[in-house]
């Protein structure tokens, strides 16, 4: 059984940093896409970024390029999310995503697992 657990989120100020963990368990990631999504209260959910394990090349939503950053470490089997110059808007739950097969796509329903989600909350 997949399992991802994600951890990191938390409250910070206008301009601060969060660094976002999503730890995967249940099988070898190698052949899988790796995304995190978020969701504000009363919107859709929304790609943020996501990565082919297998190669580790990123792919970054317009609304986080140059702020955010997804990473992978293996021998951990672990994904980050490292967000620098947050903004109030960028307040949701973020949610860690796989999918099976290794492309990355932005859209939820193309995503078989999903963690229970980390609050982030950046105040003004």
């Amino acid at each position: 059984q997949v399992q991802l657990v994600e951890s990191g989120g938390g409250l910070v100020q206008a301009g601060g940093s969060l660094r976002l963990s999503c730890a995967a368990a249940g099988r070898t990631f190698s052949k899988h896409a790796m995304a995190w999504f978020r969701q504000a209260p009363g919107e859709e959910r929304e790609f943020v970024a996501g990565m082919t394990w297998i190669t580790g090349n990123p792919y970054n939503a317009d609304i986080v390029k140059g702020r955010f950053t997804i990473s992978r470490d293996n021998a951990k089997n672990t994904v980050y999310l490292q967000m620098n110059s947050l903004q109030p808007e960028d307040t949701a739950v973020y949610y860690c995503a796989a999918r099976d097969s290794g492309a990355v796509y932005t859209r939820p329903p193309l995503y078989d697992y999903w963690g229970q989600g980390t609050q982030v909350t950046v105040s003004s």
